[in-house]
């Protein structure tokens, strides 16, 4: 996935897409649906605002203007919201440092968990980027 500060939106449209069996996509495809994507996440925090405000950093309404611009990064918040608008488990994992293998890290969308098959796993690295895993890690050992 580009680093254009839509890395997480991407990687989970893109493995939302490739889910549905859809093709694989181009670059420019693969940022129209990241900005889709961006602007479902918005409306579903604001949709789950009483329930979603206490863990948004700062004032509520300053994060969502920001998070609407396509150049800012994702992360927590908009993992959860992106879990409930594609009604998907999304799995993020890290690459342990030390035995090279990947640690499933958070789930987001429980209550999909009975479709794990068609979680979308992502990777988040150290330095803020998410790339998108398209295999299973379980595939991956």
């Amino acid at each position: 996935m580009l680093a254009d500060g839509r890395c997480l939106f991407r990687a989970i449209a893109h493995g939302a897409n490739m889910k549905s069996g859809e093709e694989v996509l181009d670059e420019n495809r693969q940022r129209e649906l990241a900005d889709e994507l961006r602007a479902q996440v918005v409306d579903e925090l604001l949709k789950r605002r009483k329930e979603t405000e206490w863990f948004v950093e700062g004032d509520f309404d300053a994060y969502i203007k920001q998070i609407q611009q396509p150049n800012v990064w994702g992360g927590e918040p908009e993992l959860l919201m992106a879990s409930h608008v594609l009604k998907k488990l999304i799995s993020v994992f890290m690459m342990d440092q030390r035995s090279g293998n990947l640690v499933n890290i958070a789930n987001y969308g429980e209550e999909y968990r009975k479709d794990k098959e068609n979680a979308i796993n992502v990777l988040f690295h150290w330095y803020g980027h998410y790339d998108l895993l398209e295999t299973s890690p379980d595939e991956r050992c």
